[in-house]
């Protein structure tokens, strides 16, 4: 009966300094505030249009290679899967497989995992620290000094343990918000990992798609100079012929092999290009070139969108994941500015010890064994050779580097857009410029060859008819390939959908709150308290 009631005692006292400590805290927690600026978002630049002379409702008009319309929508949505807009299956299946593997992808979302446990990690700052111990030590006590514990009656009774379990409560109450700051600091950085990690998954996806293109591409000029090198090997048989005849000279023949050899030069690089394609599409899917999945792309297989989303430029600064990456280091940079303040200021530390001491082990807990101690400590900086202030001049410089770097981030965006904008409005003029220069290229190259074969025409105007359809032939191409290519830059300049893959969950983009479409609307720039 005696021990239980001696129990406790002991656990009522051992809370005594607990509640203490609790008092405090929240008492000094309640009159703390965070010192240094309160970052507020910056506005959204006051322009509205993307160039100086706006874009037409209609991008495109059908060409006479069979392309279709492209129109402006002004202030339409972009899908988070806008590439499915080409309704190519292919193409989808390899930007999943992209999305799942891709190494650089997994890179930016593990480190977006490290920037969200170190700013978990952070917050541990608002919670005392409390840790435990237990220690058990055997010793002998001199007989020429005092006595220990219980005056041995015998000699052999100097030798004698101590056994102490104790708590250890600490914390550092953040009267001036050094914690809080430094918190703040922590879910910025977060932040930009997070809208770095979706540029990432951006910038994959639309390489992917251009990669396609591209390969697309170089499979058709490939084609078009195959078809080139046998119409010259065509007419290099009947220069022979026509030379051991004496109908023509060898000086015609020489330019004709000539011609053969350059078309011929030309089919390697390319090659060497379409091999090269093939590698990086492999690589943007996680494989080794030599486990290159045998895909092949045709342009005639890839549809263009009919609609194409114009963000309003008020929104494009919520969009783009590269601004909003920009804010959040300014955000960062804000807060770090109060924890170089704060840290000049003097610091309150708080800490409690509960615990008991005995003899032997079945006597730890017994009445008269306990002991407490409660404490707090006031330091503040006098001399530190200047190092705190210039490292608060220091953050404030970072700042306005954050902010101007902000700044330029938010004009390479626009100048982007503008500059997929203009592009887009000349693609559909210059596919069909090149589709009427082929077919016109063609039918010359035709007639020559019959004027040539009977007679009527020197082979030199057949020599200039064949270059002529072989620019022609190519500039086609690539001007089918510009149009898909720029298409797909217009999505990823407007910021690429992220918004609607994080809202669905589908990706490590969504954040802790619930997503909201990206606004027009905007704070006013930071202020400092």
């Amino acid at each position: 009966m005696a021990s239980t009631v001696g129990r406790v005692l002991l656990a009522r006292a051992q809370r005594r300094p607990v509640r203490h400590l609790l008092a405090a805290v929240v008492a000094l927690a309640v009159a703390g505030c965070a010192v240094g600026p309160d970052f507020k978002q910056p506005a959204a630049p006051d322009v509205s249009d993307y160039t100086a002379k706006p874009v037409t409702s209609t991008a495109a008009t059908p060409d006479l290679s069979g392309g279709e319309s492209q129109q402006f929508t002004r202030g339409g949505d972009i899908p988070a899967d806008w590439w499915t807009l080409f309704h190519s299956p292919a193409l989808n299946a390899l930007i999943e497989q992209a999305l799942a593997h891709n190494a650089d992808l997994k890179a930016a979302q593990a480190a977006l995992t490290v920037a969200r446990e170190s700013s978990k990690a952070g917050r541990g700052a608002y919670y005392p620290a409390v840790d435990g111990g237990f220690s058990a030590t055997r010793q002998m006590q001199s007989q020429q000094v005092a006595p220990g514990p219980n005056y041995p009656v015998v000699p052999q009774e100097y030798l004698y343990s101590f056994f102490t379990p104790q708590l250890s409560i600490s914390y550092v109450p953040d009267v001036f918000g050094l914690n809080r700051r430094s918190v703040e600091s922590l879910q910025a950085q977060e932040q930009a990992v997070r809208f770095q990690m979706i540029a990432t998954r951006i910038t994959l996806s639309t390489n992917v798609v251009a990669a396609a293109v591209q390969q697309a591409s170089l499979r058709a000029q490939i084609e078009a100079t195959h078809e080139l090198i046998a119409i010259n090997a065509h007419m290099v048989k009947i220069l022979k012929y026509q030379l051991s005849k004496g109908y023509a000279g060898r000086l015609d023949l020489a330019a004709q092999e000539s011609q053969l050899a350059q078309v011929k030069a030309s089919l390697p690089p390319l090659q060497t290009q379409l091999a090269q394609q093939d590698d990086a599409l492999a690589v943007l899917v996680g494989r080794f070139p030599s486990q290159a999945q045998a895909e092949r792309f045709e342009l005639s297989s890839l549809q263009l969108p009919r609609e194409l989303p114009l963000s309003l430029p008020s929104a494009l600064v919520e969009q783009r994941p590269d601004v909003r990456q920009a804010q959040a280091n300014m955000h960062a940079a804000s807060a770090q500015i109060g924890v170089a303040i704060a840290n000049r200021l003097p610091n309150i530390s708080l800490s409690a010890n509960v615990g008991s001491t005995a003899v032997a082990i079945n006597q730890v807990f017994k009445a008269g064994t306990g002991f407490w101690s409660i404490g707090a400590d006031l330091a503040a900086p006098i001399f530190h050779g200047g190092s705190l202030l210039h490292q608060e001049r220091a953050a404030k410089a970072a700042y306005v580097q954050a902010a101007e770097q902000y700044r330029g981030t938010v004009l390479t965006a626009f100048q982007n857009v503008a500059d997929t904008l203009a592009a887009i409005e000349h693609d559909a003029e210059g596919l069909k410029a090149a589709a009427h220069a082929a077919d016109a290229a063609k039918v010359t190259l035709d007639l020559s060859q019959r004027q040539y074969k009977d007679g009527y025409a020197g082979y030199l105007a057949l020599l200039s008819a064949e270059q002529g359809y072989q620019q022609a032939r190519i500039a086609l191409v690539q001007a089918q390939a510009s149009r898909y290519a720029d298409t797909a830059a217009l999505f990823q300049a407007l910021g690429g959908g992220w918004w609607h893959a994080a809202a669905a969950g589908k990706s490590d983009a969504a954040p802790a709150a619930p997503v909201q479409p990206p606004s027009s609307q905007a704070s006013t720039p930071p202020g400092q308290r």
